[in-house]
């Protein structure tokens, strides 16, 4: 045996000893004016424990109280603790075409708020943070403190790079870089998958540095245009842009071993890919400790000084027959007599009952009541349960819990009926309302009341009400019926008419038609008359034209040659030459002042002539 808590021991027990000591030692406040042959004479001798007794009970009580609270306990084996963690990487795309609203608000702002429910839905793992485009930075390293993560998150923006396009190669690059293990490495990418159709490189540099890529596209098939701070959209060649989900990038997270998902507004994309990363991904093991299981012994000492405690304050006598004392009865009761019937606290429940009802807590009141009825076959209990569900129109269970209570009382069954026809009533239709009628009279038969007379008085009145409408009900269908038969005859008589004025036309155009036919004809022939005369003009204008033509020509090429050299001249005024642009972007990479690192700047960077610029 041993204790967790050794120093209770070390430093409460002295203190007790010497307490106590003094006390075993101390005489009686009369022992200094008497001797102790006339104290023996004065005493009376009441058979009971002496001071000193019941000080030494004391003195043990509290040496088994330290004893408790130094916690002794049993050792029981140990258990091995584990810390794992799968290392998750956020890659997130942060080119211009992310900018673009086909996704609420845009592809960006909804890849982020992603990124962040999964730091909220993997609190336990350890995670990190690249933003690429054309090049690519480390946000955040391997970290458990998500809130710092989250801060880096929330900052990205497409503004926190320079030179813009999209390139998955060098994210990868930085991901080998970051993670310096020959395990496999974890990579959930937000992106729209840019304008590349082959990730044949991608695929195969990821496969060699074990890095499993995991996908959700932040893009739709119907795309959107790119919209730039200034409010214009980008434009290629004099048209406006429109980028869409690239679903080819799917093929980078299913030949590596990963999963790709499109990405909705909600966030059961999220949850469905984290659930496919914990089961593709082993967990390494960070850390683990032993820890010792024990078998817990205090309350062993903590009983003992109770039942002590209970001795020393009692006033027990040293006689063979012992007197127990009430207290001890009183606990014996408490912990031994569960199989005593219920009835001493009941009023407990039900003024329980009753303040909830005063408070409209109806439900609590109606559960109260109706478990208390249930128990003890009470009447009023039923009764007090109807009026619960009453207040809650649950009028229908009311009645149910009105039926069962049986009272012997003429004042307590009229009210039941009363309350029995006042449900019926709420109820309203009509078989409720016969038998509130039947419930109302039964009430006054038994008790002769005002208001139960009033009310049986206001349902009759009712029930009236509803079979006049009733009877008004049938004879307005009877009416619409007849309406609706006059409607049709009257309906079929137009229609006979309009019949007969229709074949009336139809044989006066016939007839028109013929005499108009004739007209055609002879119409017909004076217009191909025209039509030849124009034609022999025509011929004739184009011999001339022929003649004139060849120095037409000649004077548009030389206004066509001048006006291409101006503009020459204008364009190498005012466009810088690639070699200058490519040194003002290094040049602006390397004044900005950013958190993002990057990893492979020292590579040479691969341009593409069709490669788009977002």
């Amino acid at each position: 045996m041993t204790f967790l808590h050794p120093e209770f021991l070390y430093y409460m027990l002295p203190p007790v000893f010497v307490l106590f000591v003094l006390l075993l030692t101390q005489k009686e406040s009369q022992a200094h004016f008497f001797a102790e042959e006339v104290m023996k004479k004065l005493r009376v001798s009441a058979n009971t424990l002496t001071l000193r007794a019941r000080n030494g009970l004391f003195f043990l009580m509290a040496v088994l109280m330290v004893v408790a609270l130094a916690g002794p306990v049993i050792k029981d084996g140990e258990i091995e603790i584990q810390a794992k963690s799968a290392d998750i990487i956020l890659s997130l795309d942060i080119s211009d075409s992310m900018l673009a609203e086909d996704l609420y608000p845009n592809r960006l702002k909804l890849a982020k708020h992603k990124a962040l429910e999964v730091l909220k839905m993997a609190p336990n793992e350890r995670v990190s943070v690249i933003a690429y485009a054309k090049n690519s930075y480390l946000v955040s390293p391997l970290s458990f403190d998500h809130s710092a993560v989250a801060f880096l998150l929330d900052k990205l923006d497409t503004d926190s790079i320079t030179e813009k396009g999209t390139d998955i190669l060098s994210m990868l690059e930085v991901v080998k870089n970051n993670i310096k293990s020959d395990k496999k490495k974890y990579l959930l990418v937000f992106s729209d998958g840019g304008d590349k159709e082959d990730f044949s490189k991608e695929i195969a540099f990821a496969k060699e540095n074990n890095i499993v890529v995991f996908v959700i596209g932040i893009a739709t098939s119907q795309g959107a245009p790119i919209k730039e701070e200034n409010g214009e959209f980008i434009k290629q060649n004099g048209k406006i842009v429109i980028s869409k989900l690239n679903e080819q990038i799917s093929e980078l997270a299913v030949k590596t071993g990963g999963v790709y998902i499109q990405g909705v507004n909600s966030n059961q994309d999220i949850q469905t890919m984290l659930n496919e990363i914990e089961s593709i991904a082993k967990k390494k093991e960070l850390k683990s400790k032993k820890i010792e299981k024990y078998i817990p012994l205090f309350y062993y000492p903590l009983g003992l000084a109770m039942i002590i405690f209970l001795i020393a304050t009692s006033s027990m006598s040293k006689r063979k027959s012992v007197e127990v004392p009430a207290s001890i009865l009183l606990l014996v009761s408490l912990f031994f007599g569960t199989n005593a019937k219920a009835g001493v606290l009941d009023f407990m429940d039900l003024n329980d009952a009753k303040n909830a009802y005063e408070k409209k807590e109806y439900t609590k009141a109606q559960e109260l009541y109706k478990n208390y009825a249930v128990q003890h076959k009470n009447d009023a209990g039923y009764y007090n349960s109807g009026n619960a569900f009453y207040k809650q129109k649950e009028y229908k269970k009311a009645i149910e819990q009105y039926n069962k209570a049986h009272f012997t009382d003429k004042d307590s069954q009229a009210n039941k009926y009363a309350n029995v026809g006042n449900s019926y009533a709420k109820i309203g239709d009509e078989k409720s309302l016969l038998s509130a009628i039947d419930a109302y009279e039964n009430s006054l038969k038994i008790k002769d009341d005002k208001e139960v007379r009033e009310n049986l008085e206001a349902v009759r009145k009712a029930l009236e009400k509803k079979k006049q409408q009733q009877e008004q009900k049938k004879q307005n269908k009877k009416q619409d019926k007849n309406n609706q038969n006059d409607q049709n005859k009257q309906k079929n008589e137009q229609k006979n008419k309009q019949d007969q004025k229709n074949q009336d036309k139809q044989d006066q155009q016939n007839n028109k038609g013929n005499e108009q036919s004739e007209n055609k004809e002879q119409k017909k022939d004076q217009q191909d008359k025209k039509q030849d005369q124009k034609k022999e003009e025509q011929n004739k204008n184009d011999q001339k034209s022929k003649q004139d033509s060849p120095q037409k020509k000649n004077e548009e090429k030389e206004d066509k040659l001048e006006s291409q050299n101006s503009t020459a001249q204008a364009q190498h005024q005012n466009v810088m030459s690639d070699a200058e642009e490519k040194k003002w972007l290094k040049a602006l990479n390397k004044q900005q002042k950013t958190f993002l690192y990057q990893l492979n700047q020292n590579q040479k960077v691969q341009r593409n002539e069709d490669e788009k610029p977002w």
